[in-house]
């Protein structure tokens, strides 16, 4: 039977490795926005008005009739935050079950975003960064939504040099290290990683070291990546979590 009534809109995941404030430890976040939602429960004598909750969904909206996917994503992405801020955007892929809604059959077609680990963007008081390891209640299916462009962002890790758009303009190695741990979900060897990355011509060092802190020591080489859009560095390596014998990248 022909479907006449399906609607299509656009929805992206924008990823940033932040500071988490309580041991200023990095992690993944994900920008989500409050929704309140309204729903009707069993009435009672103590609870005689429609239930509201809170849940979080990930940016987006309608498609208009005016609009293609990319001009959709970017109009609704600047109604939370600035999108000059991203570094990175992609097409995820689409999520078409008929029962992803509750409102009727819609489509959605799904972006990955990044935001490197520098940028400050304003945001609007119903938005916020969200730990990925601890998600609140999302609608519809949009933590499917988040695992699947997460899993996008882990397998580029391993094969292209996606990580210049989670990192600053420049870092140590040590920095660098502490982003792929946060993105990776696990720990990564920092003399490993230098390696691989510069055998496959992702980064190079910049010449420059960081100033030494108050109590001396050996200032840090700077390194930079050697292109900022993403490209295919190493098509046969992928990374993947370690076994219990294995705690480094491979090279």
């Amino acid at each position: 039977m022909w479907n006449v009534t399906s609607r299509m809109e656009v929805r992206v995941a924008v990823f940033q490795v932040r500071r988490r404030s309580s041991d200023d430890a990095q992690e993944l976040c994900v920008l989500l926005w409050q929704q309140a939602r309204a729903f009707t429960a069993l009435h009672s004598p103590t609870n005689p008005h429609p239930v509201t909750e809170i849940v979080w969904s990930l940016p987006g909206g309608w498609l208009r009739d005016d609009e293609d996917i990319t001009q959709s994503i970017t109009r609704q992405l600047a109604e939370k935050v600035d999108v000059h801020t991203l570094s990175h955007l992609e097409q995820l892929k689409v999520f078409s079950h008929p029962e992803r809604r509750r409102d009727g059959r819609v489509i959605a077609a799904t972006f990955l975003g990044i935001v490197p680990t520098t940028a400050c963007p304003q945001l609007p008081s119903d938005t916020a960064w969200i730990p990925v390891a601890q998600l609140p209640r999302t609608t519809a299916d949009h933590a499917e939504i988040i695992a699947a462009a997460e899993h996008r962002l882990v397998s580029k890790l391993g094969y292209t040099n996606l990580g210049f758009a989670l990192s600053p303009e420049e870092f140590t190695i040590s920095e660098l290290r502490a982003i792929y741990e946060a993105a990776l979900h696990y720990r990564v060897d920092a003399t490993n990683l230098q390696r691989t990355l510069q055998r496959r011509h992702v980064i190079e060092p910049t010449g420059e070291t960081t100033t030494p802190g108050a109590e001396g020591g050996r200032p840090a080489r700077l390194f930079r990546f050697v292109h900022n859009h993403c490209e295919i560095t190493d098509a046969s390596a992928i990374l993947r979590p370690p076994s219990a014998k294995d705690t480094e990248l491979p090279c």
